[in-house]
Parts: structure tokens; sequence; C-alpha cells
């Protein structure tokens, strides 16, 4: 019984020194999207996205289009929580939310929580509007951690968007076209242009209806 009992204590301690392996499990209502070791659950250019030290890496050359990795299944109401980091703060990234694939593209179109120089916490309309639908105050930029971790948290309930970065809102947003989709997929992605790296890691959702 002691033995036993000493198992399930290291692997406890285990689970939880390890990154980005099923966190979230201890959250009330949220679920894992990534399980830290293999991308189930999702689609994409697997030459570009892979998973590395627990985490799901996006390893752009320099790509002429966009490219997104994708979950298969689609989410309405909830909030979404994930870590990220791109490599010495360059390059250009996103969450997509809400969203749908484009036909015969490697694009996707909805909404978008910004990665990136001059877009850091923004709300952008991808491949729709192609637009920013509401940007930060310039001196939320001082908050970031600039190639280091850094938290996104997603709401998205009704017509009602809310955005946070290291806890601190950059984005409260009313939708006013009730023709805009209110469900969709879930997409990481690695923007055209020069070589980057991006890593994402603890993405858990909690679905709100």
């Amino acid at each position: 019984m002691v033995c036993r009992q000493l198992r399930l204590s290291l692997l406890l301690v285990a689970c939880a020194l390890v990154p980005g392996w099923a966190v979230g499990a201890d959250e009330e209502g949220f679920k894992s999207l990534f399980n830290g070791k293999d991308l189930s659950g999702w689609e994409g250019d697997l030459s570009l996205w892979k998973v590395a030290d627990n985490c799901v890496l996006g390893d752009s050359p320099g790509i002429k289009h966009n490219q997104f990795l994708c979950t298969k299944e689609e989410f309405g109401d909830f909030e979404l929580k994930l870590e990220f980091r791109m490599k010495d703060g360059v390059g250009n990234s996103g969450v997509q939310f809400r969203t749908k694939k484009v036909p015969n593209s490697t694009e996707v179109s909805g909404y978008q929580a910004d990665i990136g120089e001059k877009y850091w916490g923004c709300l952008y309309d991808e491949s729709r509007r192609n637009k920013i639908l509401v940007a930060p105050p310039a001196e939320f930029e001082t908050k970031l951690k600039k190639g280091d971790w850094n938290e996104y948290t997603i709401r998205a309930e009704g017509d009602h968007v809310v955005l946070k970065m290291n806890g601190i809102t950059t984005v409260d947003y009313r939708e006013p076209d009730d023709k805009i989709a209110r469900s969709g997929i879930v997409a990481l992605q690695v923007h055209s242009g020069g070589p980057m790296k991006i890593e994402f890691r603890n993405i858990r959702i909690k679905p709100l209806k």
C-alpha cells in the first residue's frame, strides 16, 4: 500500500514538472487542447509545426504565405488560455478563434489575438475585414516579456470578446455585426515573411455553454 502511494506521489510530481503536459486539468471546467507529446486533434503543415520540449513549435524558414495549425474541433462561447514565446521577439504570429478555413488556400478567416511587433495584444480580423478591430494602449508593450513566455487569455461569449495578455486587458470588444460567425476552430499562426520560431504551451479551453 505504501509503495502504491509512493508511486502515485512520484507520478503527480513528475506531471507537475513537465511543461505543457495536461496543464489546465486542475482548473475547473478547462480541458487541455495539447497533450504535450504529439499534435493529436490538430492539423496543418507538419514541415512547419512539430512538438519540441513539450511545446507546440512553429518553425518557419521563411514562407510566402501564412500557415496555420488548426484544431479539428470547433468552439462557440469559451475561455481559452495559453502561453507563447517568440524567439527574440521577432516575427508575427497569432491565435485564431471563431475561425473558418478558406477553401483551396493556406489561409483562415476569423478573429485573431495578435502577436508581434506593432500588433501585440491587438484583435485583428484575418482574411475577412483585414484590419485591426481594437488595439491596446501603446504603453502596454512595456508589460511584455519579448523573447520570453507570455500568457494569453481569450474569452468569447456572444458578441463580447475580451483579450488579456499577462493578466492585462488589451481588448474589450462588442461585435456590431450579427452576421459574423460566433463559432469556429482555434488556430495558431506562423506569418509569411522571414524566418521565425514561436512556441505554445499549456493550451486549454473552457466552454461557457
